[in-house]
């Protein structure tokens, strides 16, 4: 009898995909002849493939900041114009979902399709339900908090990615300076009606919503502080780049300057007397339970981070106690190990405190720290054929934050490479305090954000140049991060912990993601304060005190968001350790982690079929 990972959905996967033949043409248009011939010597697979390409660039074209981020800089329309944000275009939005997820069901013969089409439908339809889902909590989320949101969303669009590289391109960045007051407007006008209703944020947040938007309008042009704003400075010295005459940059300039007095400045102030009057409206009750739909709502969010529609608050909340638990016990053999004589307690003091465990905070320490990293990368490197077939193409390279956005950026993070190669996959440290790099965490943030973690999982995204684009640039949390703890493990896995700190440094950050399981369920189902969870990982974890406030105030205005990260892990974990029980000496690295790599970011429920999937076609081939 064939033993399989059961996928944890409410209804079997195959029992929403209907096996029907098409009846209507797939692109919205009716076909000519001679489109219609050449559809019929199309396989399924292609002709699935070739609807996905179409609602791509249909998506995209209504998308301008999509444009952008692609480097779509062609259309200089809509290189000069925001996305819409109107409740109208929601709506529309969702009616597009629904009825693609109807076309997919009646117009696609799922049994036809190859391994990887059947892959790329189940993907699609997850999103068109989910989409759905979410739609009808629009109205339960907040527009505007400290982690995100288009106060300073709009800003980092234009700073990071609109490129000037002609005067066409500076006239639409004056545009969009121009744009940013109705979108802004438009976003307040919801962000009220939600407070009215009682969707507002919790009170702790506003200092730093308010803190965060007076940055973007402090310097030149709005005051005579010497200063210069972040938007003037950036187009200036994009437009001082280009090779024009001096009249026509000093013109560009002042016409920037202009919408930055007459538009910017005058939205900002009224979204400033906006977050001061919510900020009386507001309390500090902290989860989700607060909102009118509160509980219905986490368990959208849950779904949606999780990737997993049928995970209940307390199942999760207890998954975390219990891997605390594992946890905790894993870190007291270390104790042992090192011959430390104390409470579990005082061995986090001791690795938070003691000087063994950090670099100097100097250039020579920075440097020092960095070198380490290369050396970690080019060690995993020599044992990676053990354990991977597929590898990326696209190389990896290790650099410090640069400075100018050092102070409010991560220890440590990745950037993702070109899909051509031209650009590498970028491991970067943030060197800026070198207390925040203990050494003991050095490899695990090298296989978590490095090699095999999200240089594996998104450069392999990327390069998969047979898979649809909406899933070579799509990202699930549940998988991409569950992938990346995923690969702390297999570091050891792999012989590549040098000492027992080293993997104290592994087990520090599983445990902190197993505390973000009790601490996210804690505030947003079981009515946890914010001092709450903060107590409660400043006794579990070996994070610092200011670390942890950080996170738990991220975590309160993004719920379900953190549980992803050990949901995915476990899963992952879960579905190997099954393959290697069904296959014993048939078990192959490679093999898997291909099956789990290559078809992009999945639900878990998808990837757990797949798993399944190969699992039984292994054991077919060998009994044969």
């Amino acid at each position: 009898m064939r033993r399989m990972i059961q996928a944890p959905l409410a209804v079997s996967l195959f029992a929403l995909m209907a096996a029907c033949s098409p009846s209507q043409p797939i692109t919205g248009e009716t076909a000519a002849p001679a489109e219609q011939g050449a559809a019929a010597t199309q396989t399924e697979s292609q002709r699935l493939n070739a609807w996905f390409a179409d609602l791509f660039e249909q998506d995209l074209a209504r998308s301008p900041e999509s444009q952008t981020q692609l480097g779509r800089v062609d259309d200089l329309d809509a290189y000069g114009r925001w996305d819409p944000v109107d409740d109208a275009d929601a709506a529309a939005t969702n009616e597009r979902r629904i009825e693609r997820l109807a076309r997919l069901h009646e117009e696609f013969d799922f049994d036809a399709l190859d391994a990887q089409a059947k892959a790329s439908y189940r993907v699609f339809e997850y999103l068109q339900e989910t989409g759905i889902r979410n739609y009808g909590f629009r109205d339960q989320r907040y527009i505007f908090t400290q982690m995100f949101g288009p106060h300073t969303g709009m800003a980092t669009t234009l700073i990071s990615q609109h490129r000037i590289t002609s005067p066409d391109q500076a006239e639409a960045y004056i545009r969009r300076l121009e744009g940013m007051a109705p979108i802004l407007r438009e976003l307040m006008d919801q962000a009220e009606a939600r407070a009215r209703a009682g969707v507002i944020p919790p009170r702790f947040a506003f200092a730093y919503l308010i803190d965060n938007t007076a940055r973007l309008v402090a310097g030149a042009p709005f005051d005579d502080s010497g200063e210069v704003s972040p938007l003037l400075a950036d187009f200036t010295a994009k437009v001082e780049a280009l090779e024009i005459g001096d009249a026509a940059r000093a013109d560009l300039i002042a016409r920037a300057t202009t919408a930055l007095l007459e538009q910017v400045g005058p939205v900002y102030t009224e979204l400033l007397a906006m977050f001061e009057r919510h900020r009386e409206m507001s309390d500090d009750r902290d989860g989700a339970w607060k909102l009118p739909r509160g509980e219905a709502y986490y368990q959208s969010q849950l779904a949606t981070f999780t990737t997993m529609v049928d995970l209940s608050p307390e199942e999760v909340h207890q998954t975390g106690l219990d891997e605390i638990a594992r946890i905790h016990d894993e870190m007291r053999s270390i104790m042992d190990q090192v011959g430390f004589d104390g409470s579990l307690a005082e061995f986090f003091e001791f690795m938070r405190t003691d000087e063994q465990f950090y670099l100097p905070n100097t250039d020579e320490g920075r440097a020092e720290y960095m070198s380490r990293i290369d050396a970690i990368f080019d060690r995993v490197r020599t044992v990676l054929p053990d354990y991977f077939d597929t590898m990326p193409r696209g190389e990896l390279v290790a650099r410090q934050v640069e400075p100018y956005r050092a102070a409010g950026a991560p220890s440590a993070f990745y950037n993702t490479g070109t899909m051509d190669g031209t650009r590498p996959g970028i491991f970067y440290a943030n060197t800026l305090n070198m207390r925040n790099l203990p050494l003991y965490q050095m490899e695990t943030l090298a296989y978590h954000e490095g090699i095999p973690g999200h240089h594996f999982q998104l450069t392999l995204a990327l390069e998969a140049a047979d898979a649809p684009m909406f899933q070579r640039l799509l990202y699930l949390p549940a998988f991409g991060e569950g992938w990346a703890l995923y690969s702390e493990s297999l570091g050891k896995d792999m012989g590549m912990f040098t000492d027992p700190y080293q993997d104290f440094g592994r087990l520090a950050y599983e445990l902190w993601r197993a505390g973000r399981l009790v601490v996210d369920t804690g505030i947003h189902a079981m009515q946890w304060s914010r001092e709450d969870a903060i107590d409660y990982l400043r006794s579990n974890t070996s994070f610092t005190e200011e670390e942890i406030t950080r996170e738990v105030e991220r975590y309160i205005v993004w719920p379900g968001q953190a549980t992803a990260y050990k949901t995915g892990q476990m899963r992952i974990q879960a579905l190997r350790d099954f393959a290697q029980q069904e296959l014993g000496d048939a078990f192959d690295y490679g093999e898997f982690h291909d099956v789990v790599l290559t078809n992009g970011s999945l639900p878990l429920p998808v990837l757990t079929e797949l798993v399944n999937d190969y699992v039984a076609a292994k054991r077919a081939g060998t009994a044969q």
